[in-house]
């Protein structure tokens, strides 16, 4: 039986049904625009970035935080190598996404040499699975593309489809879509670990980025017990961080551990080892693990595991009637506050305090009624950006962990505002990240994205900076002057201003937070309390 559907628009099919709404990318002349047409043609739009890397991370910022499928679209040659990155971004961090880039047909190939390379070789170490959808079964062959992404744990597919490929007729109907992979875990494991959470007093729970899509379930279980719990950077908001058991954030590091140390039993709840920093495993506590699935690479190796569908395992543990623990409400309340004190940065001679910057920004989305997203891209300025912004809900906090890339923060905050328009996103990115994606203040000006970018204008890599002047050496290859980005912001179409002090902070934020496009505020930031906050929470 043959259809009159053709494979970009079966493809464009399998997104829809996928819950795909927006292709992020810079096309190329090839299938690009077959795939961008299918799609519009079934409701999905597209946004025109001014990377590949940024359409990628677009793509998985928007996948992480809502648990559907992203797709990102490129060209080939120089498409796929400046997406490189991004792909993998969305390897290490987890994020169910279709990266779909044009190719070469085997004849092109015979006689064609310019921007040929193995595109498939490329990203193989950073893809789950790679099609071309030029055999006789392509329907079936999306429809494994899409699974392998968004099964734990999720991650980047690659599509090489060249326009021959993209035209042609389906030579076989689409097969529907299969469920969603659902694997229970075994009731014995269940209780027997409800076994070991019962007779441990002090139990900790640490919550990681499998728990976003188990929040309900966590904070039953974490409410049951009464104990504190420890999110990871990806895992805030699945507790509310003002919540009265979460305690700070897990990182692996030092500022977690006057907590940890207490306890007499650690419970992983889809905590993803790629989430820890680089040291070793600090303690000898009895360790549960609760995933979806075991880790062959993991910091520890736990007495005990349980692995399927992590909803489901909670709601299990439920059932066998778990008591409180002995941790008393002031012990948890005096861990938290001890972790915010250590966190706080020490008076600053100019500029604003970071931590001071994170603080004043969330008083002012309160008061101006915002419940924002935040966006977070890698840098010193993370330390305060995590410790002091406030989640309400899992997938509240876009941050890239897993590869830790600069230049995430932005386009992490104009997808999430694209997504659902209702809720604008804050963004606190350093001068660095910022300047490696500045294009993209443009796209967020084009898409009419309600986004606030709050830059540390610090004038240095200043993460590498307190590093190299930790080891004594030569200030070298760090630092930059103190460029103006609001004008940049400014060229772009949108609007911004730059202060250095907290009045100049407070006024700014007033005009900002009532924008209805995207805005920036460039902050000059003192430097001098990094070296502190980064002994204080990794030791």
């Amino acid at each position: 039986m043959t259809t009159t559907m053709t494979v970009a628009e079966a493809l464009a099919q399998a997104m829809q049904e996928a819950g795909v709404q927006r292709i992020y990318g810079v096309p190329g002349g090839g299938s690009s625009l077959d795939v961008i047409e299918a799609a519009a043609q079934r409701g999905i739009g597209f946004t025109l970035t001014k990377s590949e890397n940024a359409a990628v991370m677009m793509a998985g910022a928007l996948a992480e935080s809502t648990g559907r499928l992203g797709v990102a679209l490129m060209t080939k040659g120089p498409g796929v190598a400046n997406a490189t990155n991004g792909v993998a971004y969305a390897s290490l961090d987890r994020a169910p996404v279709m990266v779909i880039t044009d190719g070469f047909t085997p004849q092109q190939t015979s006689y064609i040499t310019h921007q040929v390379f193995d595109q498939r070789a490329m990203l193989a170490p950073l893809v789950k699975g790679h099609g071309r959808l030029d055999g006789e079964d392509a329907g079936a062959e999306i429809r494994r593309l899409v699974a392998q992404a968004c099964t734990a744990p999720c991650g980047p597919v690659h599509l090489e489809l060249t326009s021959a490929a993209a035209r042609k007729p389906l030579a076989r109907p689409m097969p529907d879509a299969a469920p969603a992979w659902r694997e229970l875990a075994d009731a014995m494991r269940v209780e027997e670990a409800a076994a070991m959470i019962a007779k441990a007093r002090r139990p900790v729970i640490v919550a990681g980025l499998e728990a976003r899509r188990a929040a309900p379930q966590l904070r039953a279980l974490a409410e049951r017990l009464c104990c504190p719990v420890l999110p990871t950077y990806k895992a805030k908001g699945v507790l509310p961080d003002r919540h009265e058991l979460v305690t700070g954030v897990f990182t692996g590091g030092a500022q977690e551990q006057e907590c940890v140390r207490q306890a007499d039993l650690i419970v992983l709840v889809g905590m993803d080892p790629v989430e820890l920093i680089l040291q070793p495993w600090p303690y000898e506590t009895p360790v549960l693990d609760i995933g979806t699935h075991a880790y062959p690479v993991h910091y520890v190796t736990p007495a005990f595991g349980v692995y399927g569908d992590l909803p489901a395992s909670l709601e299990a543990l439920g059932v066998h009637g778990l008591a409180a623990s002995t941790w008393e409400p002031g012990e948890i309340a005096r861990l938290r506050s001890n972790v915010q004190r250590a966190l706080a940065y020490g008076p600053v001679s100019q500029g604003v305090a970071p931590d001071r910057l994170v603080q004043l920004t969330a008083q002012a989305c309160a008061e101006a009624g915002w419940r924002p997203r935040l966006a977070v891209d890698a840098g010193a300025h993370m330390f305060s950006a995590t410790a002091f912004f406030p989640c309400e809900a899992p997938g509240d906090c876009l941050i890239s962990n897993g590869l830790a890339s600069m230049a995430f923060g932005v386009p992490a905050a104009i997808a999430a505002a694209l997504e659902d328009p209702s809720r604008p996103v804050v963004c606190f990115t350093g001068d660095g990240g910022l300047m490696m994606c500045m294009g993209e203040l443009c796209t967020a000006v084009e898409a009419g994205a309600r986004i606030l970018v709050v830059v540390f204008n610090d004038g240095a890599l200043s993460l590498i900076d307190v590093k190299q002047q930790s080891r004594q050496l030569p200030t070298r290859g760090v630092r930059w002057g103190r460029h103006d980005f609001a004008k940049v912001m400014e060229g772009a179409g949108g609007a911004g201003w730059r202060v250095r002090d907290e009045d100049g902070l407070r006024a700014a934020l007033k005009h900002a937070l009532g924008c209805q496009g995207p805005a920036l505020i460039d902050v000059e930031v003192e430097p001098a309390g990094y070296a502190q906050q980064l002994k204080a929470m990794r030791g």
